[in-house]
């Protein structure tokens, strides 16, 4: 359960890691940070990997940790209360993961306009 409990961070740190270095080439539906303001130019498509990166990144770490030394206070608890509460975990990291995405949405409004112009 600890290794299941720690993908979503580890998830969000290689994403965060990778999308914060480079964005994909070309702005697409499959692969990247997918929403209609990131997806206007490539200049709001580059800010929002990169600022979504850096969220990720710091918030996969911070949930690494935490999940790590959570799970060790049921450590060699009976089966039922580890997967209770390593599920109850999981569905607060995924609160987290998809959180990240209220404030780059944020911070591409603040940078750039309606049409993706950046705001002088």
């Amino acid at each position: 359960m600890l290794i299941m409990d720690l993908l979503i961070p580890f998830t969000m740190i290689g994403s965060g890691s990778y999308f914060r270095k480079q964005a994909p080439e070309e702005i697409n539906n499959t692969f990247g940070y997918r929403t209609n303001m990131s997806m206007k130019n490539k200049e709001t498509w580059k800010f929002a990997h990169n600022y979504c990166g850096k969220l990720g990144l710091v918030i996969g770490l911070v949930m690494l940790i935490v999940s790590f030394i959570a799970m060790f206070i049921v450590f060699g608890k009976e089966t039922a209360a580890v997967g209770t509460f390593g599920g109850i975990l999981c569905g607060i990291q995924l609160v987290f993961l998809i959180g990240s995405i209220f404030p780059t949405e944020i911070a591409l409004k603040k940078t750039f306009d309606k049409n993706g112009n950046r705001r002088l």
